[in-house]
């Protein structure tokens, strides 16, 4: 069964990585451009009390500042605005961020152009810089949202955990077919309306109900392996419904974070999506192939081996829903 053959494996990786979840804040550059050659900048770092992550936005040369840096300490983040102009508008001009190879950190990049033209892109400690297109095609905005799809859900990891939980507690492959496909729909149905501003959540709560999900699988878990039954272990493709639109409201929050193309908002929404699909389609495929490959060595788990998953994953819908709740207030 899956869930034997990746018993080790799971508590390895969530054991490795469960400081990570909510902890990584990204920077952020928004550079709007307001006449012919003029932009407004707004650069945003994450801080640590007083503290300012030191990374620093490097224009082209040609770039000219046409006002002060204006720096405020903003909840908490560190906000830069200046204005600059650039003789080209900064049409095929490299930008960088300086120090990001020596961080953890990402740092996602907006240019607003005048003509409602935007560019999105995620810089990283390997990539730290782009150059500024002079007119993304409709090709170019499908591409980039989708590879930003991929990277949040890829780094979303209380929103793998919720899928990895579903896997342990199906029985049948069709039964997984069913459940995947529910939870697509969905958080796809939530990601399309919160995006459209047809509802709003706090992302605060969102977070919270999010963890709350995981913890709901910890003891579902613990049932199924009892052999015992509920809703959720006949039917999980409910569970996977319900607790699916909480998700994509996750999904639809870190989307407003990077912003839509004012023009191009029904590509882009339904390229991210198709993004967050691809990265948890091969998570899934990549937890299969390992199953696999666990039943043809013929591994076999105690029964105390057997509960540790249940245990890790309730523990830590626990431990991330208890860290969301002074936000809440």
């Amino acid at each position: 069964m899956i869930r034997r053959a990746l018993a080790a494996l799971l508590v390895a990786c969530l054991l490795a990585t469960a400081g990570f979840a909510h902890e990584s804040r990204p920077a952020y550059l928004v550079l709007t451009q307001t006449d012919d050659v003029t932009f407004d900048a707004a650069w945003k770092v994450p801080a640590r009390g007083d503290l300012r992550l030191s990374i620093e936005v490097r224009l082209p040369d040609d770039a000219t500042p046409t006002s002060e840096v204006r720096r405020a300490l903003v909840g908490d983040a560190w906000v830069d605005r200046w204005t600059f102009t650039h003789p080209a508008a900064l049409a095929d001009a490299t930008v960088e961020v300086v120090g990001l190879r020596s961080t953890m950190t990402d740092a996602l990049v907006r240019v607003e152009r005048l003509d409602g033209g935007t560019q999105v892109e995620r810089l990283n400690p390997v990539r730290t810089s782009f150059v500024v297109q002079g007119a993304p095609t409709a090709l170019d905005v499908a591409a980039t949202y989708a590879r930003l799809g991929v990277r949040h859900i890829l780094g979303g990891v209380d929103h793998l955990l919720f899928v990895l939980g579903l896997l342990f507690l199906v029985r049948a492959r069709w039964m997984l077919f069913k459940t995947i496909t529910a939870f697509t729909v969905a958080h796809s149905i939530t990601l399309a309306i919160a995006t459209f501003e047809v509802v709003a959540v706090p992302a605060e709560l969102v977070n919270a109900l999010v963890a709350l999900s995981i913890l709901f699988l910890g003891p579902e878990l613990v049932r199924r392996l009892r052999g015992e039954t509920s809703l959720s272990i006949e039917r999980p493709w409910m569970v996977a419904f319900g607790f699916g639109l909480l998700h994509g409201l996750g999904f639809a929050s870190g989307l407003t974070e990077l912003g839509l193309p004012r023009d191009e908002v029904p590509l882009a929404l339904l390229s991210f999506n198709v993004g967050v699909e691809v990265g948890q389609l091969a998570f899934v495929a990549v937890l299969l192939a390992l199953g696999a490959a666990y039943r043809e060595l013929g591994v076999r788990w105690s029964p105390r081996a057997r509960l540790a998953p249940a245990y890790v994953v309730g523990s830590l819908g626990a431990f991330w829903f208890l860290t969301t709740l002074p936000t809440l207030f």
